[in-house]
């Protein structure tokens, strides 16, 4: 029992667990807003996102550009004529929406190829070409790169080809806008989509010191459609027939290389293996725009401000009794990641977590260290005079011997018993006893006031003293002052208990050697109190050998 309640924690006072609270959702809040933890928020995304899929929307189809079509057709690149060709097909079949996500902003080495391609695009009227990303480099300024006119003239519409990928190379989100000097095309995947109303992404408020640079705007995180993907033909197939009218009826056709020898690939989200074309990634695009499965990113201030409050909410419960640490803890390390989860999985909403569960994390860690010294410190303690107790006693008594044996100094034991009057020994769980005991312990603890001095309480009104380096003249000093105090504190108290408290006390003092082990300075001292008990109690006896 006595060891449960040295180790009890007794909580802070609510002014200081406000205190401590503020600065580590301030903490929370300032990793939170530097993303100095982005790596672990992308860790925790990738997998709560990597098996999280949904069916691709039916109405999309990709024609790849694939290594079948490589070897059949020739080498890479193909005349536009043979694109003309394709979307004459897809045009017949009566296809919906077709994006060619093709290489157009030059003109073709082959005569008529552009005039075919341009002629087919006007046919089919529901195009969607690429607007080519060119980044600032070697001193010259970003650019859009469109296809030649004579196709824009001709396209249902235009999107920005660019993917955006994360320092670790895995695309994870997209630009839903994006263009130079101010965010006015829409990405290759909302202009298939074709959706009546533009929905807005994260805002980037992006400063620039020019207009001529790239600018993202509506930023989402990318879910993609699985397990599956979206359905995908082989380019040669669709061009020479060899597929049925009806699979091309009414979809959005993507027209793109898939062939890793002429597309990079990229990397989805948890995600091994080759990875997805461009195209592919456009066409993950448009599948989450058309089943309103976009991901949204939470605003700057509210990220800032849920880490705070749950760092704050951790402090504050964890600072105070026992069941507060659990929910403490609970809300420091479990609420985050299934906040996360939860906003995600049903609000289609991103939380990073990861600022708060490491900052939570080392609130936590710093508490129970400080809990853990603490009970260190008090287990060696008496639960009711705050004095040493018997192991303490023990342990510095037999550092404090080998010390003086070294030394050859003179080492003091005292023991000291507290009676009420005269030889009426103190009631154990008595209120009033146990109060004069408390103020007796106190005064031995004054007494005991050089560093190395220890006082402790080696039974139930049993006090003692360790005076390392203190000859027999100072150990008689102590003892008479030490009875004298007592005396003033019985003769000024209104309590009849304090009023009429007395001491014993036996002191032994020797200069140590190896014959005289702790139980001989124990035993000694044990002794002579029992000397000065025999001698009328209220008085000591000092053995000095």
């Amino acid at each position: 029992m006595r060891l449960a309640a040295a180790m009890k924690r007794q909580p802070l006072a609510w002014r200081y667990r406000l205190l401590l609270a503020l600065p580590a959702g301030l903490a929370a809040a300032a990793a939170s807003h530097g993303r100095w933890l982005g790596a672990v928020d992308e860790a925790i995304f990738d997998h709560y996102v990597a098996r999280w899929s949904y069916p691709a929307d039916p109405s999309l189809l990709i024609v790849a550009i694939d290594e079948a079509s490589l070897q059949q057709i020739g080498p890479w690149p193909w005349p536009r004529s043979v694109h003309a060709r394709l979307l004459d097909r897809l045009t017949q079949a009566g296809s919906k929406r077709v994006l060619l996500d093709l290489p157009l902003s030059e003109p073709d080495r082959h005569a008529g190829a552009d005039a075919a391609l341009a002629a087919a695009i006007a046919r089919n009227g529901q195009v969607v070409l690429p607007v080519l990303a060119v980044p600032a480099r070697d001193g010259r300024l970003a650019e859009e790169r469109l296809p030649i006119a004579r196709m824009t003239a001709n396209a249902a519409a235009l999107g920005h080809a660019e993917v955006h990928v994360d320092a670790d190379g895995v695309a994870r989100g997209i630009f839903l806008h994006a263009g130079i000097g101010s965010a006015h095309w829409p990405a290759l995947g909302v202009a298939l989509a074709d959706l009546p109303e533009r929905k807005k992404g994260l805002p980037v408020r992006q400063q620039h010191a020019a207009p001529f640079q790239w600018v993202g705007d509506d930023y989402v995180r990318l879910r993609y459609a699985g397990p599956q993907g979206v359905p995908q033909l082989s380019y040669v197939e669709v061009l020479e027939g060899r597929v049925a009218p009806s699979l091309l009826h009414g979809r959005r056709v993507l027209v793109g290389p898939a062939a890793p020898a002429i597309a990079p690939r990229l990397r989805p989200p948890g995600a091994g293996g080759s990875g997805i074309s461009a195209t592919g990634f456009q066409a993950h695009v448009a599948s989450m725009l058309l089943q309103s499965r976009r991901l949204q990113v939470m605003a700057g201030t509210w990220q800032d401000g849920i880490s705070a409050l749950v760092v704050a909410l951790c402090v504050l419960g964890v600072c105070g009794g026992r069941t507060a640490t659990v929910v403490g803890v609970m809300v420091g390390l479990v609420l985050p990641l299934l906040l996360a989860l939860g906003l995600l999985r049903s609000g289609n909403l991103w939380w990073a977590p990861a600022a708060a569960w490491v900052v939570a994390l080392a609130c936590i860690t710093a508490v129970a260290a400080w809990s853990i010294a603490g009970w260190r410190r008090r287990a060696g303690l008496d639960t009711l005079t705050g004095l040493g107790n018997r192991q303490r006693f023990d342990h510095t008594l037999q550092q404090e011997r080998e010390a003086g044996q070294r030394a050859r100094r003179p080492l003091t034991v005292v023991l000291i018993e507290v009676q009420r009057g005269m030889g009426h020994p103190l009631r154990p769980g008595h209120r009033a006893d146990e109060q004069v005991l408390v103020a007796v312990a106190r005064l031995v603890a004054a007494h005991a006031r050089r560093p190395r001095d220890a006082a402790a309480r080696v039974g139930d009104d049993a006090l003692a003293m360790i005076l390392p380096d203190t000859a027999p003249g100072g150990a008689l000093q102590v003892a008479e002052d030490l009875i004298d105090d007592v005396r003033r504190l019985a003769s000024a108290a209104t309590d009849p208990a304090a009023s009429k408290v007395t001491l014993s006390i036996g002191a032994f003092c020797r200069v140590p050697d190896p014959e005289l082990s702790v139980q001989a300075f124990v035993a000694g001292a044990g002794a002579a109190l029992h000397r000065a008990k025999a001698n009328g109690r209220d008085g000591y006896v000092l053995d000095e050998g």
